[in-house]
């Protein structure tokens, strides 16, 4: 009799370099951590593929290594039978043909996926660690219902970027307690999809500082003639920290960014956080930090590996086996949480041409994990390698 626990693995598509390909698949084969090859400890025990395009590969890879395919959710946590069967939830609502809203905004179903998940839930009277991938939901009250469920039932509740977890080089974080006086992201991509992405990073440095975090007071989304304007005056984000967060990274020198746009971010105690969206000249991920009494800028690229093993997921995929394991969350849902709410409403101020949004739904409180997550053997030579 095995003591491997199972898990349910949901999907909106699952094609090659997918979401679904780097998290589930991992579940299947196996990942690298710390260059050693990881076998997985989960079994995947049923897929829901919410829409299966010409370019699918599930159904290959199912029955490579005989997991059923399901036509529901519900069937997919109760394995066919009345209650719960599983010990984890593995939700990956990330690419599909689905629409967009009048801001942007890609309406993926992850409500509805946690909607029926809790359902199952509630019927079978027990819960078990559920995995999210990227933010909870692209509105805010979709987010705040799925935190606040979570919450009242108790689910173990892991959600979130990989980005947080990849290799940063050089292996630095912010000393827990700091005094942060401001920090900027410089990233590529597109606004909501990448956006999101870069915001994690900044709040996985900036929920170090002194006080923890305390949430956000407002949020402002600077776009065309309004971003040039406030680049060229210098004075809603320190010039030293762009040019500190584009130096650590790869970038195109020279290149002008296509559709550049700035996230300004003011937290409750006055920390200011800026994402710099800069596709076409950032081609990483850069984060620079004013720390009070540092005299240079604490500057960090988190690699992303364009091609496997594509390290930040492998690190987020062992962080799922641990938690489905151990039944708890590795780092606090309430990250995920306020990113979540942070990337609807820079894409509500996008919509309405730069307008600032004050945001005291955001007044989200909590402490980092201590130690953090491990993300490098650099950063953290105590990590156990398996």
């Amino acid at each position: 009799m095995t003591n491997r626990k199972r898990v349910a693995a949901l999907v909106t598509e699952y094609r090659i370099r997918s979401h679904a390909d780097n998290i589930v698949t991992r579940l299947l084969e196996g990942y690298e951590v710390h260059w050693e090859i990881v076998t997985p400890r989960l079994d995947v025990a049923s897929l829901y593929t919410d829409q299966v395009p010409a370019n699918d590969i599930s159904r290959e890879l199912a029955a490579t290594h005989g997991v059923p395919i399901v036509p529901t959710i519900r069937e997919a946590l109760t394995l066919g039978g009345s209650e719960l069967a599983v010990d984890g939830v593995v939700i990956v609502a990330e690419h599909g043909a689905y629409p967009f809203n009048e801001k942007g905004q890609h309406l993926y179903p992850r409500r509805r996926f946690f909607e029926e998940v809790v359902q199952v839930f509630r019927e079978s009277g027990r819960v078990v660690p559920v995995f999210n991938d990227k933010h909870l939901a692209w509105s805010w009250q979709d987010a705040k219902w799925m935190y606040d469920q979570a919450t009242e039932l108790g689910v173990p509740f892991m959600a979130g970027s990989s980005l947080p977890l990849s290799f940063r080089l050089p292996p630095v974080d912010v000393p827990l307690g700091a005094v942060v006086e401001e920090i900027v992201v410089v990233a590529q991509g597109g606004i909501e999809s990448y956006g999101f992405h870069a915001l994690e990073i900044g709040q996985c440095l900036a929920e170090r500082r002194e006080g923890f975090e305390t949430g956000v007071a407002a949020v402002q989304c600077l776009t065309g003639e309004a971003y040039r304007a406030a680049s060229a005056r210098g004075d809603r984000w320190s010039r030293e920290l762009e040019e500190a967060a584009v130096g650590v990274q790869p970038h195109k020198a020279g290149a002008t960014p296509a559709a550049p746009a700035a996230f300004v971010v003011e937290y409750r105690d006055g920390l200011r956080v800026t994402i710099l969206m800069l596709d076409g000249y950032a081609e990483q991920w850069g984060a620079a930090v004013r720390v009070r009494g540092q005299s240079a800028p604490l500057a960090t690229w988190f690699l992303q590996s364009r091609y496997q093993p594509v390290w930040s997921f492998c690190h987020q995929v062992d962080h799922i086996e641990r938690m489905v394991e151990s039944g708890r969350a590795p780092f606090p849902i309430e990250r995920t949480l306020l990113t979540s709410g942070l990337i609807d409403a820079v894409m509500t101020s996008r919509a309405e041409s730069g307008r600032r949004i004050e945001t005291p739904h955001l007044a989200v409180a909590y402490a980092p994990p201590a130690p953090p997550p491990h993300h490098a053997r650099s950063v953290h030579p105590a990590y156990p390698v398996r």
